[in-house]
């Protein structure tokens, strides 16, 4: 439990870590943009001051620094709109796409109308003198747009932060894909190592039992030490499956589920009440019938659990379509919202006591072995607990 919620807390503060540097680095990229903005306006009002000039020029003007201001500008989109709307003049307009000279024409008069909707002009009164009245229709509009530099810089960051977001997102699935290996390996190990281990002591068991028939046949002790000892040898043969890929069979399912109610209601408290809802007909299923009936035990002891010794614990078969469905449900204390979606994560339990795996190894035989689909279906607190796997 404590480990689930240091994962959780250290991808909260990831997370939190990628917003806050997102928001300054857009932050930054505006201060930048405004100030490159800013700078485009001042070049647009000495290119429009230079465009009155000319306009206005006699004489004793100097032509040639005009013309190179004029001229100067190979980045700033502009257009010229006299005071009727007609184009007077254009510059670093795009009209690649238009096919004639009437297209390109009303191609710039679309964008420089565009342009006075966004309020990028700069007005120029025409023919201002300080001796006569000036006509308020005598002006010209340099409109103007933001350069390609500036259109991609402020494009860049969002740019930038969708490929660090793709980065980020490839190497945490890389890291959990490698830490889910490492896990897998641990997990087979420890099952193989635990077989072998339980695999001398209970041969002996087995020659121990034979010779206390022999000695005592009729105590009626030891046929169920016998039961127990039959039943380490299929525990240590399940932790031996574990790692390898066991050959399913056809298995009826009503057989294997009525073997875990058979085995749970002679260790498990007669407060504790099973509740078998199964189909009159056979449901063949083609399973492993050892790891099967292991996922099932495991359910139900957890319900035991949950319920503290007393309860009500349903088991339910059902038929849909092409699939076998079975439901587990208990009476117990429910699972908290927060917690549903860890509850298959190694390492997380809310016992006292547990390495938090049942249902982690649970969740592998029932998708990676069979094929099939195990969560909870639905839980309420102090109401109980419905599992659903759905086997194809």
């Amino acid at each position: 439990m404590q480990w689930t919620d240091q994962i959780r807390r250290v991808k909260i503060f990831l997370v939190l870590a990628a917003v806050i540097i997102a928001v300054a680095s857009l932050v930054v990229s505006h201060l930048l943009i405004r100030d490159l903005a800013k700078e485009e306006h001042n070049k647009m009002a000495v290119w429009a001051e230079a465009m009155r000039t000319l306009n206005n020029a006699d004489e004793n003007t100097d032509i040639n620094l005009v013309l190179k201001v004029i001229n100067g500008n190979n980045t700033i989109p502009v257009i010229v709109l006299d005071s009727d709307g007609d184009v007077q003049a254009y510059r670093n307009i795009d009209l690649k796409t238009c096919k004639t000279e009437a297209d390109s024409v009303q191609r710039v008069e679309e964008l420089g109308k565009e342009m006075l909707l966004e309020r990028q002009v700069i007005r120029i009164t025409l023919n201002e003198d300080a001796d006569s009245v000036t006509r308020s229709d005598d002006y010209i509009n340099v409109c103007y747009a933001d350069s390609v530099m500036l259109r991609r810089l402020a494009s860049y960051p969002y740019i930038q932060l969708g490929v660090v977001m793709i980065f980020v997102v490839i190497a945490i699935f890389a890291l959990l894909t490698s830490k889910r290996a490492e896990q897998n390996k641990v997990w087979v190990g420890l099952s193989k190592e635990t077989a072998h281990q339980l695999g001398t002591p209970i041969s002996s068991l087995m020659a121990w039992t034979e010779i206390l028939k022999e000695t005592h046949p009729d105590d009626p002790l030891i046929p169920e030490m016998d039961k127990d000892v039959k039943r380490l040898q299929l525990i240590a043969d399940r932790f031996s499956k574990i790692g390898s890929l066991p050959e399913p069979v056809e298995t009826n399912l009503k057989e294997i589920m009525q073997h875990v109610v058979d085995y749970m209601d002679r260790r498990t408290s007669r407060k504790v009440q099973m509740i078998c809802r199964f189909p009159e007909e056979d449901v063949i299923v083609r399973i492993n019938a050892s790891l099967f009936e292991w996922v099932i035990e495991n359910l139900c002891k957890n319900a035991v659990d949950a319920m503290e010794g007393a309860g009500t614990i349903t088991l339910t078969i059902l038929k849909e379509g092409a699939r076998a469905v079975v439901e587990v449900a208990d009476t117990g204390k429910g699972i908290r919202k927060k917690d549903i979606g860890n509850v298959f994560k190694p390492g997380f339990t809310t016992k006292k006591r547990g390495w938090g795996l049942g249902l982690s190894l649970a969740k592998r035989i029932v998708e990676e072995y069979h094929h099939g689909k195990i969560y909870v279906k639905k839980s309420e607190l102090g109401v109980g607990t419905t599992f659903r796997i759905e086997l194809f």
